[in-house]
């Protein structure tokens, strides 16, 4: 599962993404997809109450705090040195974890051309995707389509130039791909008949807002069993005040740390 650093940065600061082949077992792949798929179907619920749509859309939000297979990936931060280099050792927070049913020739807003930071600073990396593939991923299953190295590209491509240049990202289940989130990318069009299923994180600075308050939403009681790390990712270190109670609190207990940018 592992590589090099350096082959990593190498792999960032130029084509913007880097593979890593099987890096989970089966067992661990199969219980993920699972939650997936549970996560999908409760978001469902969620979509038609609000008339977002009328069945669904096969993706599911902010899958985090039913002590699942989910999160018990989360927890184990096998990729924190690679994050942790990408922010340049600083601290970083989850800003999404969104699973993905990539289910039989559907089409949502994940299959236009689109990346995943809409704020465009040069040269600065301000997210990373986690893409967790939970079935093989083959381009007639839909595999996400990236052009590789556009993380410098401020506007979006045209279909033409895009699909010219596009590179399917391929590879057996288990398999995790990190990927700069300025990178323009699509999902592709599954034309099988059964579902492929993906989990979808993304990080960034500490001092950037998450799209989930995460430290809010499972609270503090939960939270004394995390780790160090986990309580860093989930954002408790990076909390804003509510009440001048909470702001006015001892440097060891503040909401938001001083190290967090």
């Amino acid at each position: 599962m592992t590589k090099p650093i350096d082959e990593f940065e190498r792999e960032m600061a130029t084509i913007g993404l880097s593979t890593f082949v099987a890096a989970l077992p089966p067992a661990q792949v199969a219980a993920m997809r699972a939650d997936c798929l549970k996560w999908v179907n409760r978001c469902r619920t969620y979509q038609i109450a609000a008339g977002i749509n009328a069945d669904g859309d096969g993706t599911a939000h902010h899958s985090v705090g039913d002590d699942d297979a989910l999160d018990a990936y989360l927890h184990q931060h096998l990729f924190h040195p690679y994050l942790s280099q990408y922010f340049g050792g600083k601290p970083y927070i989850m800003h999404a974890c969104n699973p993905v049913g990539g289910l039989p020739g559907q089409r949502t807003y994940v299959h236009g051309i689109h990346r995943d930071a809409r704020t465009y600073i040069p040269g600065y990396r301000l997210r990373i995707n986690m893409l967790v593939m939970l079935d093989e991923f083959t381009p007639k299953n839909g595999a996400t389509k990236i052009l590789l190295g556009s993380q410098t590209m401020r506007e979006v491509p045209d279909e033409n130039e895009f699909e010219r240049r596009c590179h399917p990202i391929t590879g057996p289940a288990g398999s995790v791909v990190l990927f700069d989130s300025y990178l323009w990318h699509r999902g592709g069009i599954n034309s099988t008949d059964r579902a492929r299923v993906a989990h979808s994180l993304c990080f960034g600075p500490a001092f950037i807002k998450p799209q989930m308050d995460y430290a809010r939403m499972l609270g503090e009681e939960r939270a004394v069993q995390f780790s160090e790390l986990s309580r860093q990712v989930l954002g408790y270190n990076s909390r804003v005040p509510m009440r001048l109670e909470e702001w006015y609190r001892p440097r060891d207990s503040r909401l938001y740390q001083a190290d967090q940018g």
